[in-house]
Formats: structure tokens, sequence, C-alpha cells
């Protein structure tokens, strides 16, 4: 164990984007790889979105994921108009890096430690196909936004 967290091992770096169409193809060119699937974030009923503490069932973003590493994600994020910490980020600062990820194995546990930390949980939310669950924190001393994934009964 290390970190507030328990780990330092970074499972995925996300970048808000106004196009997810065309930076996928850009990142698929740059990486040598196939274009990955755009995909939706999901129905509010399975992610249960929550914004600044707040129902956000209008809350939206398409996504496309590349593997570039044992375990490690680049994700790029596109945001409806809705508020949202995707769309925020797009409004505030423009396209680019907006997270950093970390694969933790008891979410409870480590929103508790990293709010101790001194940490705001902005965003959270199931993902959509109900498989686990995301926690989005301000860290600005880090500069980006620290995300908690927990993937059930996932082997890593």
């Amino acid at each position: 164990m290390s970190g507030v967290i328990g780990t330092n091992l970074v499972a995925q770096v996300g970048f808000i984007v106004k196009n997810v169409e065309e930076t996928k193809k850009k990142w698929a060119e740059f990486l040598g790889v196939d274009i990955p699937e755009t995909q939706p974030i999901g129905d509010y009923a399975v992610t249960g979105t929550a914004f600044k503490g707040e129902p956000a069932p209008n809350a939206f973003c398409w996504m496309a994921f590349f593997d570039v590493g044992p375990g490690l994600q680049l994700e790029l994020i596109q945001p409806n108009e809705e508020p949202s910490t995707w769309r925020n980020h797009l409004k505030e600062k423009g396209e680019g890096i907006h997270h950093v990820a970390f694969q933790v194995d008891d979410s409870k546990t480590a929103v508790a430690n990293v709010e101790a930390a001194g940490l705001k949980l902005v965003q959270r939310g199931v993902y959509g196909d109900g498989s686990g669950e995301y926690n989005y924190f301000d860290a600005p001393d880090l500069k980006c936004v620290i995300e908690l994934l927990e993937s059930y009964n996932k082997q890593y």
C-alpha cells in the first residue's frame, strides 16, 4: 500500500475533447492501433450520476478507450451541454487532460481517505453496464481531477 488511496499505479488518463470521433482517429493513427468504438456513458437509471452532490440525470458523454499498456487506458470524453465535471472542464480549461485514475478495491474506504486528505468529491456514478463505479475529486494542487475506479469482481 502507498499514499492516500493505497496504490500509486495509474489505471487511466482521461482527456476532455470537443469531438470524440475526430480525436479518436488521431490517437489511433498516432498509436498505430485500430480506432475504438465510441460508447455512451449509459442510462441514468444505471449510472445514477451525481454532480456536486445532486442527481445529474442529464449529464452525458461519449467515450472512447485505448488500452496502452498493462492496466493502463487513455480515455477520450466528449460531454454534452449539461452541467458535469466534463462540461465544466471543457468550458473553463478547454480540451486536454481532465483526470488521472486509479483502480481501487474498496471505493467507500478510498473515498473516505481521499476526502480526509482534503480533496472534494465532485462527481460520481456507476459504469453504464453496472460493472463498477467512478468517483471524481477536484485536486487543484495536483493540477487535474483524481478519479477512483472500482471494477466489481475484476482481477487486475
